[in-house]
């Protein structure tokens, strides 16, 4: 971020994302680009571990996968909840839009059409979607679209994309950044519980599903713990000093949270990224936790949800 060719993603401060505005921070910002998407071609070639984490459609990108509405939770939280208020707004007519969005570059504010002539196209009911669409591609595509380009074919260069079709995004993060160490322990110290779980704060009170789900945790391999980790907080990054400073989408200290749901509402857990958080289903055993939350995992690198 030092270089202003990358910035913190808004949805977790331990990931980076490509800043819009590199050119003006760096001159020869499309050539450094392309010189690090050689540098991570050639690290993930050689087996070598790169130490940054990248925000999660990135790695979409590099493997060609289609981006969704829902990476853009990982990159603005606010802006996300923002757009999907729209969609539950009976009359959107009433929020008075346009096809434009704000962008702010060192202290200046622009505004930028989605469409040709966006500021004179008012947003209806009928070309919701549309603009949904425009806003999702203006956001996670076009405002870093030659910065992209340059990274991704500095990495085709070394790494040819026939060879990256076996993967998918969640396992070329943790190809590139490698498995983390995870303490157990550590994690189910500093973890939070609400919901149907309010009362389990001590682990002599914990609640059985809650016993269930750690001791799945613990039977699990390093990759699938990684891959759990993925699925609550957006990346398999474990912060240097554990997860007693695991950080929210404000930078702010977060901890790992489990919220006890009834499992006639919630049939499969789900992941609230911005809050670390799990949504935990009161399951009846713990066989059925265990394959509905492997399920759930699983599930999360095709964009679908399980409800």
């Amino acid at each position: 971020p030092d270089s202003g060719l990358w910035m913190c993603c808004g949805g977790n401060q331990m990931n980076l994302q490509i800043h819009p505005s590199s050119a003006l921070y760096c001159e020869d910002d499309l050539l450094l680009f392309r010189f690090l998407g050689r540098v991570l071609g050639k690290a993930l070639f050689d087996q070598q571990l790169i130490s940054g984490h990248m925000v999660q459609y990135l790695y979409k990108h590099l493997l060609g996968w289609p981006i969704t509405f829902a990476d853009l939770e990982y990159l603005d939280p606010v802006f996300y909840k923002s757009l999907n208020a729209l969609m539950e707004m009976e009359d959107v007519e009433y929020a008075c839009l346009d096809f434009t969005t704000s962008e702010e570059t060192m202290g200046v504010v622009n505004t930028i059409n989605l469409i040709p002539d966006g500021e004179n196209v008012d947003v209806t009911q009928d070309n919701l979607v549309e603009y949904l669409e425009s806003v999702l591609q203006y956001r996670l595509v076009k405002r870093v679209k030659n910065q992209m380009k340059e990274l991704l074919l500095g990495f085709t260069e070394v790494i040819p994309e026939s060879l990256l079709t076996i993967f998918d995004f969640q396992e070329l993060e943790l190809l590139m950044c490698g498995l983390p160490n995870i303490d157990v322990d550590d994690w189910m110290n500093n973890t939070c519980y609400s919901g149907l779980y309010n009362n389990s704060q001590k682990q002599v009170d914990l609640h059985e599903a809650c016993q269930w789900f750690w001791e799945v945790v613990r039977e699990m391999n390093e990759e699938r713990r990684a891959r759990l980790l993925q699925f609550v907080t957006g990346t398999s990054g474990v912060p240097a000093k554990g997860f007693s400073i695991l950080q929210g989408n404000d930078g702010e200290v977060r901890l790992f949270s489990i919220h006890g749901v009834n499992i006639e509402t919630c049939l499969y857990p789900r992941a609230h990224t911005c809050f670390n958080r799990i949504d935990l289903p009161a399951y009846k055993s713990k066989s059925d936790l265990e394959e509905r939350l492997n399920l759930a995992i699983t599930m999360v690198a095709t964009g679908f949800d399980l409800e």
